[in-house]
Formats: C-alpha cells, sequence, structure tokens
C-alpha cells in the first residue's frame, strides 16, 4: 500500500505557455500553480487570457492516474 499525503509533478501548460507544478492531495483535491497566472511574458491589460481552468486535463489526468495507479498496487 501506499502512503502517502500530497505528490507533485512539474509540466509544460500551453495554457500559461510556461512551466507550471501541479498538487495532487490524498483526498483527490488538487493545485495548479499555473491557475490565475498569464502567459509568459503577457501583460496583464494585454489580449491574452489568464489560465481560468484549474480542472483541465492535464490536472485531472495527472490526478486520476495516480489514482489508478495506487488501486492497481492494492489488488
Amino acid at each position: 500500500m501506499i502512503d502517502w499525503q500530497l505528490t507533485a509533478t512539474t509540466i509544460f501548460c500551453a495554457e500559461v505557455e510556461g512551466e507550471v507544478t501541479i498538487f495532487v492531495y490524498k483526498d483527490g483535491s488538487v493545485n495548479c500553480t499555473g491557475f490565475g497566472r498569464y502567459p509568459e511574458g503577457a501583460a496583464k491589460a494585454g489580449p491574452r487570457t489568464v489560465c481560468k481552468n484549474m480542472m483541465c486535463q492535464q490536472v485531472t489526468g495527472y490526478r486520476d492516474r495516480l489514482f489508478s495507479e495506487e488501486a492497481a498496487d492494492n489488488e
């Protein structure tokens, strides 16, 4: 059985055009350092949008993969 409280990975996020860290907690909650961040080098008043989707496919995919690996290890 895996005993963990928090795990994280760093990925490239196309939405903010830079690296972000995804955190997954044992209770299934998530956090991403890209959430609410503007693309690299973009002025806040500029035409580019800020990341507004905490539960994007990269975040949920990482979370789901962790929990499916843990379930497979417990069988």
